[in-house]
């Protein structure tokens, strides 16, 4: 299979740079990692219908989809396929009209799900560019940075609650022990424009956490982001700073050595490609993470 036009030795060449170092799935194909890379840059962060699309079709499949232009009603009824064939696969969130007619409730579901897959294809398609999806890569490899699935015994699990809203890959910068203790982790978030004294309660706590054994994860922004990053770079522990852009694009640039100070013995990570500019609805969805 090719993506893009790309041959199989050249997805491999591209996405072995962002694979090694570090306890991943073997099972993953370079297709797979290639397209996962992909659809970070296509799909926004938090976008549920293409979670579900993935979900279902898994990664690859689902960029052969849109790079084809397969329509709403063939995709539709491939993931229908799935979810019925399935008993685990990922559940299909739409809101139907009630009715007692099984029939009626499987044709309304149907039919929100090929909109959703239309309104999706006009925001993803736009999006397509194997040269964005080749730089991202490329840069990646550049400045160490790695691509996390969900499948990698590091992918911090519970992040899964967020179903098919959930990341469809994490790009990551830093230590891979600071992976390994997100499940004893802590967020310490809050005002950019804190006063003194809210940045000392939220130094005092962010020290406190590290002391009794936790990870402090925050946002890297200004205020009491960056306080509690740096506390707890402070008491030798653990910290890790969620982006609302590219790994590779430290934001705000007066935290650049801060950040830098993070992936020396922490961990940095973001849902988007390397290249990736922060904006305000980013800085919001990163939130959630």
């Amino acid at each position: 299979m090719t993506l893009f036009g790309l041959d199989e030795i050249r997805v491999s060449e591209l996405t072995a740079g962002v694979r090694g170092g570090i306890s991943v799935d073997t099972a993953a194909t370079p297709g797979e990692v290639f397209a996962r890379a992909a659809w970070s840059g296509i799909a926004e962060p938090g976008d549920g219908t293409a979670g579900l699309l993935v979900a279902s079709l898994g990664a690859s499949v689902a960029l052969t989809a849109i790079l084809e232009a397969w329509s709403p009603v063939r995709i539709g009824a491939l993931v229908r396929d799935v979810l019925a064939d399935e008993p685990g696969a990922p559940d299909v969130v739409f809101a139907t009209s009630p009715s007692s007619d099984t029939s009626e409730v499987d044709a309304d579901t149907s039919a929100e799900l090929e909109q959703a897959l239309d309104a999706g294809l006009q925001r993803w398609r736009p999006r397509l560019n194997s040269g964005d999806v080749i730089r991202s890569l490329q840069q990646a490899a550049r400045i160490d940075a790695r691509l996390l699935l969900a499948t990698d015994t590091l992918w911090p699990a519970a992040i899964d609650d967020l179903e098919q809203h959930a990341p469809l890959a994490l790009w990551w910068r830093g230590v891979p022990g600071a992976l390994a203790a997100l499940p004893n982790s802590i967020a310490l978030v809050g005002a950019r424009a804190a006063t003194g004294y809210g940045e000392h309660i939220a130094m005092e706590a962010s020290a406190g956490l590290v002391d009794r054994g936790f990870a402090v994860v925050s946002g890297a922004a200004y205020g009491i982001d960056g306080m509690a990053h740096r506390a707890a770079l402070a008491s030798d522990g653990i910290t890790v700073a969620f982006l609302a852009g590219g790994v590779d694009r430290f934001y705000p640039s007066g935290h650049d050595s801060l950040l830098t100070r993070i992936v020396a013995a922490g961990a940095v990570l973001s849902e988007l490609p390397c290249g990736a500019a922060p904006t305000k609805w980013r800085f919001l969805q990163r939130n959630l993470q």
